[in-house]
């Protein structure tokens, strides 16, 4: 949609060829359904945050940017908001309105729609984009050709792997696509016994020895398969690729806010207000209740033992389990569950000013079909936001464009 309003901005005639029943059926359920359509952080931040090929960006991003996009969303009529971590959304909470404002900006530009037209192949002659072949056999000439079709991410949005199957057959190089922004397996069948279990303001670490893979702040939900939140979510992120090669270990401090010593020192505090309750009894106000048999069971002490013949060392030794609660991590969750696509059509294949392709004219890919990504925030729809515009005005900067 953001190609096709940029190209259309030029004065060419435009095509947006849409395989479901209606537009922005992926972007409908971003954001939990409320569509985080960017984040409102400076452009060291976006960089920051970004995980593949973050320097592939810069022309795209620099020329059209998340103040840009904002500002044209809100021309449009569209109220935004910002919220925790600069993160901006419709004011409205819904989804639905920001398709709705491309929907109107598309129509007031004459773009044509045409829904339930999915493409079969690109028609390439002499490494040259003439057009398309849809599904249907029919041809449709084009002078270029906008290849935005998306990863493989939610393939009930129609993520099928269609455009990586037609960039591949269009001879680019494609790195192995793998889920990304998505929940994890954990090793321990006991996981299973903290379902729905949410915590806040914990801190998390994957990876052995002294330099953790990854460390983050903040929430993390446990499921019946693992552990999934915005913490795990942007972990998935950087161990993805690791994690199909070897079992990663995950550590949890449940209370980052303390020191090792600070937590004893609490925990014997507690103990000592009731020292005739059971151990399994004992920590109500330290621990949500339904981690506590858990805690429990690995600390080692003997669940009926009264906490005034807890020892020092059972103390300390539950105050370490406290800072570093460990899980084994196998593997992630698939496409179907995760937010977008690590992988894709390389860049270095790609024109970054123009989104071009390198080896075939007048072809142009944007958005998560290309291998960039980024963690959650709303840094991923500021990809597709830049990269699509730069390919809808790149497509007109070419002579004998139409």
């Amino acid at each position: 949609m953001m190609a096709a309003v940029a190209a259309a901005e030029e004065g060419n005639k435009v095509l947006l060829l849409e395989q479901n029943e209606k537009l922005g059926k992926k972007l409908f359920i971003t954001g939990k359904g409320r569509c985080n359509v960017t984040n409102a952080g400076d452009a060291e931040d976006f960089f920051d945050h970004m995980i593949s090929n973050g320097r592939f960006m810069y022309s795209s991003f620099y020329r059209f940017d998340n103040c840009q996009v904002m500002e044209l969303l809100e021309k449009e009529g569209l109220r935004l908001k910002t919220e925790r971590g600069n993160r901006v959304f419709p004011a409205s909470d819904k989804s639905s309105d920001v398709i709705r404002t491309f929907s109107r900006m598309l129509e007031k530009l004459s773009v044509e729609v045409r829904l339930h037209n999915a493409v079969k192949r690109l028609v390439i002659a002499d490494e040259v984009c003439k057009g398309v072949m849809l599904k249907n056999g029919k041809v449709i000439e084009a002078d270029r050709v906008i290849l935005a079709t998306g990863g493989l991410s939610y393939p009930s949005t129609g993520s099928t792997g269609d455009g990586h199957r037609m960039a591949a057959e269009s001879g680019h190089k494609l790195k192995e696509s793998v889920p990304a922004l998505v929940p994890l397996e954990v090793k321990e069948p006991e996981i299973g016994s903290l379902q729905g279990l949410s915590l806040k303001h914990v801190s998390v670490s994957i990876g052995a020895g002294k330099k953790p893979i990854y460390t983050d702040f903040g929430e993390m939900l446990f499921t019946h398969f693992g552990v999934s939140g915005p913490c795990i979510l942007s972990a998935s992120s950087k161990i993805t690729r690791k994690l199909l090669q070897e079992e990663l270990p995950l550590f949890i401090d449940l209370k980052p806010a303390l020191s090792l010593e600070q937590l004893d020192e609490r925990i014997r505090r507690d103990f000592e207000e009731a020292p005739n309750r059971q151990f399994k009894n004992s920590l109500d106000r330290l621990l949500p209740a339904k981690l506590i048999p858990l805690i429990v069971d690995r600390s080692g002490i003997d669940p009926e033992k009264q906490v005034n013949e807890v020892t020092r060392e059972e103390r300390r030794k539950l105050a370490e389990l406290l800072k570093k609660l460990q899980w084994t991590l196998v593997g992630t969750r698939g496409f179907n569950e995760a937010i977008i696509t690590q992988g894709g059509v390389s860049v270095s294949e790609i024109n970054p000013s123009t989104m071009e392709s390198k080896s075939v004219k007048h072809l142009y890919i944007a958005g998560e079909l290309l291998d960039l990504d980024a963690v959650t925030g709303g840094y991923n729809l500021q990809i597709a936001w830049s990269t699509g515009y730069a390919a809808g005005k790149g497509a007109s900067e070419d002579e004998n464009c139409n």
